[in-house]
């Protein structure tokens, strides 16, 4: 009998193709135009060869079969689900977003109590309408059991600007977060850089990790890991370039008024945050560990697509690491994290008619 907690790969995403039909249905011109500016961002040739990669992964993005025999391929024992990220930031208004995040903690949850000892699950959360966030929350980790919820880097705001991790209207949301143990998972899909990442796929290896640097960057120097210390976000592809250039930001801090927002130098923030271990090289990966420490590194694979990895634990071998920073991401993160189980979950159910 296997007494070691289970291997948990967090990044692990399943597609729901009922939200694009939902968009469709509730506004098939948002949803054009949506798609229009997708293209032009990654460029033709991306979409063609994304499109492609779509199909050939289908399987392993709806099938629970074919799932669970490549997690076993891969030696992970227990997916964290969260929805393939596109959320419809850009044009949802506050009744089509309420639609698609109650659908889509719906469908999480019935897709992982398929198979409940080898998933949990994430649920969404509609960034572009501050006032929803609260209850979207809620709706997941209340009434779903979920474990928390995905959110992008940023959102359009319906007024024209645009809704960054510092914005104020946020506040209710990380303090809710953070009052029930919720993960919130950090997970860009857009850059506004538009045309100028629209060759060599630029739009994916370029975009999504200084996305993360600037997401992670607004939340700290806006200092709301100050007031909301106990907050628990994941940041997916290892925090993208952040990590590697906190001294610059920390000079930042020393030198410019307006960068002293955050009560300590925004490098020993890191250690407040969480990082999944997908970085695609053995020395990035020391370095990431070396920046933030291995108790906040957790697995991450992006299942099932190209940008990810197949074999994540073979992935974070490679890097060399002792027997205690193993099992630290392997494992034993994900429980501090409470993603190890579903009693968290079921406890959270029973409490929602009480919180």
């Amino acid at each position: 009998m296997n007494v070691h907690p289970p291997i948990v790969d967090v990044h692990a995403h399943v597609l729901l193709p009922q939200l694009q039909a939902l968009a469709h249905e509730h506004d098939p011109a948002g949803l054009a135009e949506h798609q229009r500016v997708e293209a032009r961002r990654n460029g033709a040739q991306s979409q063609q060869n994304s499109g492609q990669m779509i199909r050939d992964r289908w399987a392993l993005l709806t099938d629970l079969q074919s799932r669970m025999a490549q997690m076993d391929r891969s030696r992970v024992d227990v997916q964290i689900i969260s929805p393939s990220p596109s959320h419809y930031y850009a044009f949802a208004d506050p009744g089509l977003a309420t639609t698609l995040y109650q659908e889509a903690n719906r469908l999480v949850r019935e897709y992982i109590d398929q198979a409940p000892e080898r998933f949990h699950g994430l649920g969404l959360a509609p960034l572009q309408h501050p006032e929803l966030l609260v209850v979207a929350l809620e709706d997941a980790v209340l009434n779903r059991g979920l474990a928390g919820v995905e959110i992008g880097s940023f959102a359009p705001d319906p007024l024209g600007s645009t809704v960054e991790l510092s914005d104020p209207r946020l506040e209710p949301f990380w303090e809710r977060a953070a009052q029930l143990g919720a993960v919130v998972f950090l997970h860009p899909f857009g850059c506004p850089l538009e045309t100028r990442l629209d060759r060599f796929y630029l739009a994916n290896t370029v975009a999504q990790p200084a996305e993360n640097a600037v997401a992670l960057s607004h939340l700290i120097f806006a200092g709301v890991l100050d007031r909301f210390p106990e907050l628990k976000l994941v940041a997916a592809h290892g925090g993208g370039y952040l990590p590697q250039v906190t001294g610059r930001s920390d000079h930042a801090w020393k030198v410019r008024p307006e960068a002293r927002q955050c009560e300590h130098k925004p490098s020993t923030y890191l250690s407040r945050l969480w990082f999944d271990s997908l970085v695609h090289n053995p020395v990035e990966l020391s370095r990431l560990i070396q920046t933030v420490g291995a108790g906040r590194i957790v697995l991450g694979s992006d299942y099932p697509f190209d940008m990810g990895s197949d074999a994540p634990v073979d992935d974070l071998e490679a890097a060399g690491l002792g027997a205690e920073e193993r099992e630290a991401i392997l494992r034993l993160n994900a429980a501090d994290l409470g993603l190890t189980s579903l009693a968290q979950a079921r406890e959270r159910i029973g409490q929602r008619s009480g919180h």
